[in-house]
């Protein structure tokens, strides 16, 4: 079941790919991306092309660090390429492949840097935060897009949920790492199952990240326990399934007019197109919201895929741009179902003498 890669140059331990999962990610992925799975393949099968981002934390900026990664040859990404990218952002990489070694956790200090695909900024930069807004993020562990999230703006509150407990952990211990005390009590974390969110906090979020729970092509190709890959194989096509109940969910939180961000970490489109697809037909208050010029701008930092779909974008790794796969989707809550809402209970109330003035006020 196992296939062993060589050990890189550096004599590190070499991993394992896992052959059924290749195997069907060959079947799935040859038919869904056609002769881009073999660029795509060649890079996910090999980590020692694999590349790191790194995101300066601004509330320990590393000014040293910086002049030093220059001096290095890395170079900031994005900057300057969308009109909504934070100046606050600051995160940088290599062309070639080579990894910062990571910081420790010390209880009280501050992290300077985060590792971290740089395609995983994408979902984040696709909100557009601005101050003093109400976030979600519904899927937060480990908690890379919620410190990369307070690097864009200063939200008036943050929640950060996360239903696995072992990952909330996880999750504490990355925001504990990263953001001063001043801005705790902006910021909480929940345990709560996502999907039951939208009712326990209705209309409450000016924006929602929905990073969800999917079949993580990059881990999953070096499962070490082939059973257990066999085992997720075998469960894959539930995803779906909870993916649209987590953004079902997550819609219920957003207030109207609020943005939603879905994203994932893997190539699949019944985890990616199709479950976008299914909320566009099924919701009416959901309307897609046109994220191609992202694609156009910041070709020269990813490699894009099409998706058919203006409102996703999908990005696919490549040697030099091994970024990805991460799926982005934006959508908007209309504010006209509330509309609509309000003139079915007039109605059915046949209150006339309220009527005109509740219709006033709705328009």
């Amino acid at each position: 079941m196992l296939t062993r890669l060589k050990a890189n140059s550096e004599g590190k331990l070499a991993k394992q790919i896992c052959r059924v999962v290749l195997d069907q990610f060959d079947k799935q992925y040859s038919k869904e991306l056609g002769e881009s799975w073999n660029t795509v393949r060649d890079v996910l099968i090999s980590p020692s092309l694999w590349q790191y981002a790194i995101l300066f934390n601004r509330f320990n900026y590393p000014l040293e660090l910086e002049k030093d990664l220059h001096l290095r040859g890395y170079h900031p990404i994005l900057q300057g390429s969308l009109p909504y990218y934070p100046k606050s952002m600051k995160c940088y990489l290599s062309r070639t492949p080579d990894r910062m070694p990571s910081e420790r956790h010390q209880p009280g200090n501050l992290k300077r840097y985060y590792l971290l695909n740089a395609a995983s900024l994408l979902p984040v930069l696709a909100l557009e935060l601005s101050d003093g807004e109400t976030v979600l993020d519904l899927c937060a562990a480990p908690g890379g897009k919620s410190v990369a999230l307070l690097q864009c703006a200063y939200p008036g509150y943050l929640l950060c949920n996360e239903y696995d407990s072992l990952r909330v952990r996880w999750l504490r211990q990355t925001l504990e790492s990263f953001i001063p005390q001043s801005l705790t009590n902006a910021i909480k974390v929940s345990e709560l199952d996502g999907r039951e969110m939208g009712a326990a906090q209705p209309e409450v979020f000016d924006k929602v990240l929905v990073d969800a729970p999917c079949s993580n092509d990059r881990s999953w190709l070096f499962s070490s326990d082939s059973q257990k890959a066999a085992c997720r194989i075998h469960q894959r096509n539930n995803l779906p399934v909870l993916q649209v109940e987590l953004l079902r969910s997550a819609i219920k939180a957003l207030r109207p007019g609020g943005l939603l961000v879905y994203s994932t970490c893997t190539l699949s489109k019944a985890e990616n197109q199709d479950v976008i697809s299914e909320i566009l037909t099924s919701n009416s208050t959901i309307m897609p919201v046109d994220i191609s010029a992202i694609a156009r701008t910041c070709s020269q930092d990813f490699t894009f895929a099409p998706t058919g779909q203006q409102c996703s974008l999908l990005v696919i790794p490549e040697k030099g741009k091994a970024w990805g796969p991460m799926f982005v989707a934006k959508l908007k809550k209309s504010h006209e179902y509330r509309k609509m809402a309000m003139w079915i209970f007039l109605r059915s109330t046949r209150a006339e003498g309220s009527y005109g003035k509740i219709v006033d006020l709705i328009h």
